[in-house]
């Protein structure tokens, strides 16, 4: 039986979710059981195609995404993939009805992280919208559960939290896209030396679109809200804790919250979604 192997797929996605990322790992778990499948299978295509472009040094990266991209589509319309992370994606593709072009506007994101390194600002914003702006439109296609007015509503508020969210990454991640791979997303930013006054700047610009995806997320059906509540508040944390440092700290060492931490952050959120305080 197909379901069998449907089965097998999505645990494939939920194991690369659980392997790469805790924090997002544990908010999927506390969105409600039917949101829970579908999200890890968007993750672990997401990842996949991520470690192509960040981690396969030693082997030919474009020929390696654009294989990966021809049996992501070839999943989608054969409706089955013998690769378990492509077969647990299309399901939720066709299920959800998620536009081909959020998928199209995501790989073009991958591509540009295989040449550039300097980003213009017209580049950095196409950069943004693909890798993780549309991520966070899949998702919402699968929180609406087919409601197309609800989707429309929050597409911008889904695209700021995602904006957000990835601009927090790219401050956690200068050390590593900096110094090991030569990668500076932000535009007419000289990252050698970064002082105070750019770094500010940098962090109020997030700032808007920090604000802008917490409202989003008070609109979300109460069965999706809290997961995406707890990792915005898990970003939330990340970023004071980026912008309490000097900016040579950041350039030194890839910032973290520790897991202790983290679930503390977990139990006094759901405090707040309980007693409504969102």
């Amino acid at each position: 039986m197909k379901q069998l192997f449907d089965n097998v797929s999505i645990k494939t996605s939920k194991m690369v979710t659980n392997s790469y990322s805790t924090s997002f790992s544990l908010g999927i778990k506390f969105l409600h059981k039917q949101f829970q499948d579908p999200i890890y299978s968007i993750y672990g295509f997401v990842r996949f195609a991520d470690e192509i472009v960040d981690t396969f040094h030693d082997f030919n990266k474009k020929e390696l995404l654009d294989e990966f991209k021809i049996e992501t589509y070839r999943a989608i319309e054969r409706v089955i993939s013998l690769n378990p992370v492509l077969n647990s994606f299309q399901k939720v593709v066709n299920d959800f009805k998620i536009d081909h072009k959020l998928i199209d506007t995501f790989l073009r994101s991958m591509e540009m992280d295989l040449e550039k390194k300097e980003y213009s600002e017209e580049a950095y914003k196409d950069y943004i919208l693909g890798s993780a702006e549309v991520v966070g439109l899949m998702c919402l296609r699968v929180f609406v559960k087919g409601n197309q007015k609800m989707y429309e509503d929050l597409t911008p508020y889904a695209m700021a939290l995602g904006s957000a969210f990835q601009k927090i990454n790219f401050l956690r991640d200068l050390h590593a896209d900096y110094l090991g791979m030569g990668r500076v997303y932000f535009p007419n930013v000289e990252l050698k030396e970064l002082d105070p006054q750019t770094k500010a700047a940098l962090e109020d610009d997030i700032e808007i679109d920090f604000n802008k995806g917490l409202e989003g997320i008070k609109l979300l059906p109460k069965d999706s809200r809290f997961g995406v509540y707890v990792a915005y508040i898990y970003y939330r944390k990340l970023f004071n804790k980026i912008k309490s440092l000097h900016p040579e700290r950041i350039l030194e060492e890839r910032i973290r919250i520790p897991n202790s931490q983290k679930m503390a952050l977990f139990a006094s959120s759901y405090v707040r979604h309980s007693l409504n305080l969102l």
